[in-house]
């Protein structure tokens, strides 16, 4: 296995020193572009060499043994929303197609960074947050996508309050990350500003092109956001790692068919 420091850059990100001034700093100014942006974004957080062997060490696997999610779906992911009529704009249907691999087909250098202590302990203090922890399940706590030519991740709210991903590979020209912050609210769904935005009339909608080994660490639960269709052979590779602020958490069997096909 490799050393942490052969695949973060400690020296630009010091997670390996917590408290120092340095990793203050660092927290600092995450918690300030999170909450301007509802993101944060490091650049060059893993180093190229491991972005790129991780990216090597993972396409076999996509070939051969990943599980294709082709769906159609709404904006939130159910198929009735109280309140609002099945024919309402907001609801308006759209598809996301990918390859998925789980947690326990990924390993290498990016189960070993979901694992080290210290990545959860800069997260939760990012988040205010007293812990954070790792899935048990085996399946969820780490996917891989990729995405190649025509297909995309398509508009969507997240179910958990943040999402951390880090991208592998970048695609030859599409694949950029849309978002529109804060479009809802727990109080106020915001059914009409949804559906402008779906219908391509919103003007605070932001576009985020991602380098290689960029950690992006966003608020998904009320942010609307997609990943724009890929285009040209090279598929636009990305990591999900899942956090939680208790311990234990594990999906459903019913959950993990739908999402990769297989329960174990």
């Amino acid at each position: 296995m490799s050393a942490i420091s052969d695949i973060i850059d400690l020296d630009r990100y010091p997670l390996d020193r917590p408290e120092s001034a340095d990793w203050t700093a660092l927290v600092a100014s995450a918690r300030a572009d999170l909450a301007r942006d509802g993101m944060f974004n490091l650049p060059d957080f893993v180093r190229p060499q491991a972005i790129k062997a991780a990216a090597a060490a993972l396409m076999p696997r996509f070939d051969a043994e990943s599980f294709r999610h082709a769906r159609s779906h709404n904006i939130y992911f159910r198929k009735e929303v109280p309140g609002i009529a099945p024919d309402h704009p907001a609801l308006r249907q759209f598809e996301t197609i990918s390859r998925t691999l789980c947690g326990d087909q990924i390993g290498g250098a990016v189960q070993h960074l979901y694992e080290w202590p210290e990545f959860a302990r800069f997260l939760a203090a990012v988040m205010s947050k007293p812990a954070l922890f790792t899935m048990d399940d085996p399946l969820a706590r780490i996917n891989a996508m990729a995405y190649g030519p025509g297909e995309a991740l398509n508009w969507h709210f997240d179910r958990s309050e943040f999402t951390t991903t880090l991208l592998l590979q970048a695609p030859e020209a599409g694949g950029a990350f849309e978002y529109r912050s804060d479009l809802r609210s727990d109080a106020e769904p915001n059914y009409e500003g949804v559906a402008r935005l779906l219908a391509g009339e919103e003007p605070e909608l932001r576009r985020l092109t991602l380098a290689p080994g960029t950690l992006n660490v966003f608020k998904g639960r009320n942010t609307a956001h997609r990943v724009t269709p890929v285009e040209g052979q090279r598929a636009r590779i990305i990591t999900v790692f899942s956090f939680y602020d208790r311990p234990g958490v594990c999906f459903s069997d019913e959950e993990r068919i739908g999402f990769y096909g297989r329960a174990a």
